[in-house]
């Protein structure tokens, strides 16, 4: 699993699929696509779209809440929210082939994700963020901690990765926790130069990967 995620988000410069297709030229191998406030059928003509670019670059698509819309245009997985359906839900509609992700913000949730047969599971918010609009408590570096000192005492094995309002230089602090990756949106989409970005990102993770072997 990648290490590093890209989030799409609309920004008075670019599209969804704009910032897509930046973040796949830049070297993100791992998109979600994340739409608010469209219908199903709009949702599924921009996946479409969506899916010819991460095939030419070949990247990793997963598609937010619509696990239907996943399965339709044979996506990789699926990203659930907190008022989506259930793990076990949408493993029923999309089968064991998609990869399944869950938000949490707290360990019972990351638990419950791990038990229900998730493949992966979002933690965050990091800190303040404006690409949601339900934010639930902020995290921190000492949220992080606690929460991933209580996962080993629980024997959970799932990569849990860190979002929300992560900036260049919190990536070593967050990485230190034992968190597995990051995903990030505005980084990438607002960056004068995202290959440069990109290229600084996978440093940082690397590098507190090989401090912490």
């Amino acid at each position: 699993m990648e290490r590093l995620q890209y989030i799409s988000q609309e920004t008075e410069k670019l599209s969804h699929l704009e910032g897509i297709e930046k973040a796949c030229e830049a070297g993100v191998k791992w998109i979600q696509m994340r739409v608010k406030n469209k219908n199903e059928q709009q949702v599924t003509e921009l996946a479409k779209a969506v899916q010819q670019i991460c095939n030419l670059h070949n990247c990793y698509l997963i598609i937010n809440d619509h696990a239907s819309v996943a399965k339709q245009i044979n996506a990789n997985g699926v990203h659930l929210g907190k008022e989506d359906m259930s793990v076990s839900e949408a493993r029923k509609l999309i089968g064991d082939s998609f990869t399944i992700g869950g938000t949490a913000n707290t360990i019972d949730e990351i638990e419950m994700h791990f038990r229900s047969g998730a493949n992966y599971v979002g933690v965050g918010p990091f800190k303040f963020t404006t690409t949601k609009q339900k934010l639930s408590p902020i995290l921190g570096l000492e949220g992080y901690r606690k929460i991933m000192d209580e996962y080993s005492k629980r024997n959970i094995s799932i990569p849990v990765i860190a979002i929300g309002g992560i900036e260049l230089n919190d990536i070593k602090e967050i990485m230190s926790t034992g968190i597995y990756g990051i995903a990030v949106s505005g980084l990438i989409a607002n960056a004068i130069d995202a290959k440069a970005t990109v290229k600084q990102i996978n440093e940082s993770i690397n590098a507190s990967i090989f401090t912490t072997c």
